[in-house]
């Protein structure tokens, strides 16, 4: 994953996480899961190797697991929604 793709994407993931309309509490059960996506994505860049679509994959469904926890399910719902059209507009498999 290049620096623009990286930037893509954290881009993304803000613009998904403000459609949610987090709660202050919900904001803090978050950021945990956040923080460790971030660091993933720090050592890959450090690294300069660029993670396969199956690691992208399972970094997304180990943050989805966190996720679960604390989003209603509406909200959820809404995730799921979002990642699948980003996903699409990555021109990854949805």
């Amino acid at each position: 994953m290049d620096s623009q793709t990286q930037e893509m994407v954290t881009n993304e993931l803000k613009r998904i996480v403000a459609q949610l309309n987090l709660t202050d509490a919900q904001k803090e059960q978050a950021k945990p899961a956040i923080e460790a996506i971030q660091h993933k994505i720090a050592e890959y860049k450090a690294s300069g190797k660029t993670p396969t679509h199956e690691e992208v994959a399972a970094w997304r469904a180990s943050f989805r697991e966190k996720l679960v926890k604390f989003l209603t399910p509406e909200q959820l719902k809404k995730w799921d929604s979002e990642v699948a059209r980003a996903k699409t507009f990555m021109g990854q498999p949805a």
